[in-house]
């Protein structure tokens, strides 16, 4: 199963067509917010499941501010972060990711990507921007979620 995580695309969708087209065919992908009126359109260019909330830009929609869904043998809590002030830190999230028992938590809102195992009990990922980066050398950024025949999770960062 392949699966294509990006956030912050800010309607900006040129990038996100690039990473879809780059990475197909797709099981799911998952858009951690600031979609900012692309929903449908991302929808409809991803040609599989999509897993969305929305982010602090998102002003006109219902998708909601995080959810869990379950990808495999994994229980993995979706949100834009800014709800958990992530700015300063993951540590409010990782917190909520554990209380819903959750393995993964991913995010976005900062622009930069991260993928922290230091917690034994929950992963923790942002793949950053796809369409305005704020890291070093600032390039559009997204993850690649594997899971293979023995249900295990690999996860790509990848840079436009």
């Amino acid at each position: 199963m392949k699966i294509l995580i990006m956030s912050d695309s800010h309607n900006h969708d040129a990038n996100v067509e690039r990473a879809i087209r780059k990475e197909a065919p797709l099981d799911a992908l998952i858009h951690l917010g600031d979609s900012q009126g692309s929903e449908e359109y991302i929808r409809e260019l991803a040609g599989c499941p999509v897993y969305m909330v929305a982010g602090n830009c998102d002003y006109f929609t219902n998708l909601p501010y995080d959810r869990v869904i379950q990808l495999g043998k994994y229980r993995i809590m979706l949100t834009h972060g800014h709800h958990f002030f992530v700015t300063v830190g993951p540590q409010d999230l990782l917190e909520e990711a554990k209380a819903q028992g959750c393995s993964i938590v991913m995010y976005g809102h900062t622009h930069r990507p991260l993928m922290d195992g230091t917690n034994q009990e929950v992963l923790v990922l942002n793949p950053g921007s796809i369409s305005f980066p704020r890291q070093e050398g600032k390039k559009p950024s997204y993850m690649v979620m594997e899971i293979d025949d023995q249900e295990e999770a690999h996860f790509r960062l990848s840079y436009l």
